[in-house]
């Protein structure tokens, strides 16, 4: 996979993911039924993580809940690692 095809998909998983995100927000704030928090680590671990990590700490969501910011921020590191490794950036 060219390096150019990999930064289309995670620039588009990371806009879907965020969109998610915020939709999740809104159902918060009006006490919807919410996106499950496996939904939102799948497209973490998918690459959507950068979008939420900026989401979770411009609107301030999900991040006083250690059970699901903790498992956030190690997948984020592990991407930043693979990202290191595979030298995408």
């Amino acid at each position: 996979m060219s390096i150019s095809i990999f930064i289309i998909y995670l620039a588009s998983i990371n806009l879907i993911s965020g969109v998610i995100f915020v939709l999740d927000k809104r159902a918060a704030i009006r006490r919807h039924r919410r996106v499950p928090e496996a939904v939102l680590h799948i497209l973490e671990m998918l690459g959507g993580v950068f979008a939420i990590c900026f989401l979770m700490c411009v609107l301030r969501h999900k991040n006083r809940k250690f059970s699901y910011s903790g498992w956030t921020w190690l997948i984020l590191i592990w991407w930043i690692i693979i990202l290191y490794v595979f030298k995408i950036f």
